[in-house]
């Protein structure tokens, strides 16, 4: 897909689009509208409106609201993907996988409403294969870490294992639960080192 999100055009924007400008104008409006207000502030007329065209003109490119969410979702995943793709490349197993970990909870904090798009039950990924595609492509760069740590192939239940541990980290700092329970306040970086350890330990125990 390989697109990006830009701020969205002003009001006054021009109306005549070369092929694409639209779609990205559109995709622009909605990543803006998507992370002021979530997913119910997405609306197709509210995007037409912001990229200065009619009410029809969004569904030359996106049959339905839904579809262009998939698009929106498939596009952070994708940004995932490059960010674990960014991560040092000489690491060891180790460091890598706390590496990851760190990165899956940023991107929560950074993006916290296409975090919880991408993760949350609002599209069913079936039905999108763009969607599904580059979703597999960031648990499938997982399963090579874990791999690498000497966890047999496919390695499909320590994959999720591992999945689990930085996603409980991100939705516990998103829903703002490491302060609201303890009488000390938890640094998040230091929670995903913690879990990591953990995980690790357990991995290797026979």
């Amino acid at each position: 897909m390989n697109s990006t999100l830009r701020s969205p055009p002003a009001r006054a924007a021009r109306t005549a689009y070369h092929h694409g400008e639209l779609r990205q104008t559109l995709l622009d409006a909605a990543a803006d509208l998507l992370a002021n207000g979530g997913i119910d502030a997405v609306g197709m007329r509210e995007i037409a409106r912001r990229a200065s065209v009619s009410h029809a003109a969004p569904y030359r490119h996106y049959a339905s609201r839904e579809a262009l969410l998939a698009d929106l979702a498939a596009i952070g995943f994708e940004q995932l993907a490059a960010r674990f793709a960014a991560l040092p490349p000489l690491a060891t197993p180790d460091r890598r996988l706390v590496d990851m970990a760190r990165a899956y909870v940023d991107f929560a904090r950074q993006q916290p409403q296409l975090w919880r798009l991408m993760f949350g039950n609002a599209l069913d990924k079936l039905e999108y294969p763009a969607l599904l595609e580059a979703s597999r492509l960031v648990l499938a760069t997982l399963r090579a870490t874990v791999e690498a740590l000497g966890v047999p192939a496919p390695a499909t239940h320590q994959t999720l294992a591992a999945w689990a541990f930085a996603h409980g980290v991100a939705r516990l700092v998103l829903d703002h639960r490491l302060d609201a329970h303890l009488d000390t306040p938890i640094d998040a970086d230091a929670l995903v080192q913690e879990a990591a350890r953990i995980f690790l330990r357990g991995l290797r125990t026979p």
